[in-house]
């Protein structure tokens, strides 16, 4: 009897052990995957951000549309985002989350020159939606166009510049 017993409290420790065993692989399999999941976020975010900068430029808010004789891809409407600029409030959120900047940058001349009432257009810069500053940026080249007055003629002047969307890091 007394070797059954023993028999029985072996076989219990046995299970104790595996059952431990098992519960202590489960928690580092889960610690390994928790891990990554940061790491995928931050690549998910990264990812937007690029996709963000190369779809904002056709989107309807930017793009310059039939304003300027073809239909060009990439192109943005300079006179429409300045002017989007004043009712950037009302696009909360609408970028979706993580982003905290999205700005346009002119390639040519170079200077740092901030887009105001009294700077457009010969401004280097145009800060169209701002929060934080902090995070990684995403950019994408276009063409930035604007109707210009020369003389008694009205002409299209395009130059190339670049749209910046900047995401937080988490």
């Amino acid at each position: 009897m007394v070797r059954a017993q023993l028999k029985i409290q072996q076989m219990a420790f046995m299970l104790l052990a595996v059952t431990l065993f098992f519960v202590f692989a489960g928690l580092f399999i889960l610690v390994v995957k928790m891990a990554g999941i940061n790491e995928d976020v931050t690549e998910l975010r990264e990812k937007n951000a690029m996709l963000l900068a190369v779809k904002v430029a056709n989107s309807p808010e930017f793009s310059c549309g039939g304003a300027f004789d073809t239909s060009m891809l990439s192109c943005v409407d300079f006179d429409k985002v300045f002017a989007l600029k004043e009712k950037s409030h009302l696009y909360e959120g609408f970028w979706g989350d993580g982003v905290t900047n999205i700005e346009i940058i002119k390639i040519y001349p170079v200077g740092d020159l901030e887009c105001d009432d009294s700077s457009y257009p010969d401004c280097n810069r145009l800060k169209i939606y701002s929060g934080e500053s902090e995070g990684f940026d995403y950019s994408n080249f276009v063409s930035l166009c604007r109707k210009e007055k020369d003389g008694g003629e009205i002409y299209d002047k395009c130059e190339i510049a670049k749209i910046v969307v900047r995401y937080e890091d988490v």
